[in-house]
């Protein structure tokens, strides 16, 4: 009898004080901003990056489209053709333009020529098997006077955050195609 009355006893000794451990457990909230930021800091990063990154993407986009716009304006008034540029020097004068954001190598250019605007192409590039842009058909015309031009300038811009589903990417090879495509007529230079 002496052992079973015992064994209760201490039984409701262990769950007192295990009570008494919830209960003061509860009133205690010492770490609790510690657990709170644990698990709101994935959360807030992700977000936090994923903004900056889409920043980053839209402003390179825009200087690619400022750099590509003044550029052009090289061939549409004929100081390119009178100076005879060709693609490499092209791409310098677009590289000079573009606050050193980008890699120059980088550059696919595409310029021609066309007879109306209406058959001008101002679409996104095809893409070789490898993931990367099909540059084989691109071509350098800068035409003469009157001539109605398209420049085209493309770069694959690389992508840092790719989780979380907040993936920016929309090539092939997990890059950010930026592209600018410029279409005019030739000022009648001489």
């Amino acid at each position: 009898m002496f052992g079973i009355a015992f064994h209760r006893e201490k039984a409701s000794g262990v769950s007192r004080g295990l009570r008494k451990l919830v209960v003061r457990f509860g009133r205690k909230n010492d770490g609790a901003a510690a657990v709170e930021f644990a698990i709101v800091v994935v959360p807030f990063f992700a977000l936090l990056f994923a903004i900056i990154e889409l920043a980053l993407v839209f402003w390179a986009g825009q200087v690619l489209e400022t750099a590509a716009h003044d550029t052009s304006r090289l061939i549409m008034t004929g100081q390119a053709q009178t100076q005879s540029f060709d693609q490499t020097r092209f791409k310098q004068e677009l590289c000079a333009r573009v606050l050193g954001l980008f890699s120059c190598n980088s550059f696919k250019i595409d310029v021609r020529t066309y007879g109306a605007f209406a058959s001008a192409n101002l679409g996104k590039p095809t893409y070789k098997p490898n993931g990367q842009i099909d540059d084989s058909g691109f071509t350098y015309q800068t035409g003469g006077p009157g001539d109605i031009v398209v420049v085209r300038v493309m770069y694959e811009w690389p992508l840092i955050l790719r989780t979380f589903g907040l993936d920016l990417a929309d090539t092939p090879a997990g890059k950010r195609l930026l592209m600018s495509a410029v279409a005019f007529r030739n000022e009648p230079y001489q």
